[in-house]
């Protein structure tokens, strides 16, 4: 599906849900300021996209006030949102490695389905696989056999142990049938100078506009982006599904959560003014060439099933990680 396309096609929706009667509560939601909590500490990926977010939605939603919860792996957010009035004026920005992740390593004390609700999953940030440029691969299928050849030999680096980079490592790893050695860092920032520098192999970095600046400029090579489409600000890089990688889907997704048994009709308008948003020329200009890509049409329904969807897809990763743990 062409991003763009769905943003034509899609948005003549969103008029008729903010107009459609949505019961006297949701008539008066917002009632006073919405607060959203953000599970990082000020500047992180997470900060920036509930920033930019409340900027766009700010028109149909009021006043939102930002609060950092940094810590405990997500768990301290997650638990300040689960214990909220469920009234929608106290939000998450939530994502794949502050829920899902969390949730599979059962460190949550609150899962996902039990104590909180998706109002809308509404971009995703995808990972990608990068070798060196001194490594002397040039695509995927040679990245493996080159990486089966050495077993053991080649290293990845990560942001952290759980992070979006590392597990988009360990799936590879299990697709593809090959044994790397991972090597966590605290932040991605770190692990990309000393990938840089030539003392890491692969990377399995989120596509950012910096990183496609790097490879531009031929410092790193992308061999391929784990989206299921080729995204507008990369065209003529592969997705690893085109590399042959059957199914390989690694990203970043953000959405915003509410405490369980918040009103649907209060999640829907959250859903609409987050839809809305997407019709900002300059938003949209903004998100693709920093590598942000929508998620079409997903309201709490479609969330809750991409949700799903997630787990599923994790799950074994996790799992393959806990046993690695156990062996050491």
């Amino acid at each position: 599906m062409d991003r763009r396309d769905f943003l034509k096609g899609t948005m003549a929706g969103v008029g008729l849900a903010a107009a459609a009667p949505m019961g006297g509560f949701a008539q008066t939601y917002p009632s006073r300021g919405v607060r959203i909590v953000v599970p990082s500490t000020a500047g992180g990926i997470h900060d920036i996209i509930a920033r930019v977010w409340a900027e766009r939605v700010k028109g149909d939603l009021g006043s939102l006030i930002i609060e950092n919860r940094g810590g405990g792996a997500a768990l301290i957010a997650i638990q300040a949102v689960a214990n909220a009035e469920a009234d929608g004026h106290t939000l998450l920005l939530g994502s794949t490695s502050t829920i899902v992740m969390r949730v599979l390593e059962e460190r949550a004390k609150y899962a996902m389905a039990e104590a909180l609700e998706p109002a809308t999953i509404f971009s995703a940030s995808s990972t990608s696989i990068v070798v060196n440029s001194k490594l002397p691969v040039t695509n995927v299928q040679e990245l493996i056999a080159y990486a089966k050849a050495r077993p053991g030999k080649l290293s990845f680096g990560s942001g952290g142990v759980g992070a979006i980079t590392h597990v988009a490592g360990e799936l590879f790893k299990l697709r593809a049938g090959i044994d790397m050695v991972h090597v966590p860092y605290r932040g991605v920032a770190p692990a990309l100078n000393d990938f840089v520098a030539g003392r890491l192999d692969v990377l399995f970095p989120n596509i950012t506009s910096q990183i496609l600046q790097m490879h531009d400029a031929k410092e790193v090579r992308i061999l391929a982006i784990n989206a299921p489409e080729r995204l507008d600000a990369a065209p003529g890089i592969p997705t690893a599904i085109e590399a042959g990688l059957p199914g390989f889907v690694a990203q970043l997704t953000f959405g915003i959560y509410a405490p369980a048994k918040t009103p649907a009709s209060v999640l829907e308008r959250v859903y609409a003014a987050t839809r809305a948003g997407w019709e900002d020329k300059a938003f949209q200009k903004q998100m693709f060439e920093s590598g942000f890509e929508p998620v079409p049409n997903a309201g709490p329904a479609r969330s809750r099933a991409l949700m799903a969807e997630e787990y599923e897809r994790w799950r074994p990763v996790i799992d393959s990680i806990k046993t690695q743990n156990a062996n050491r």
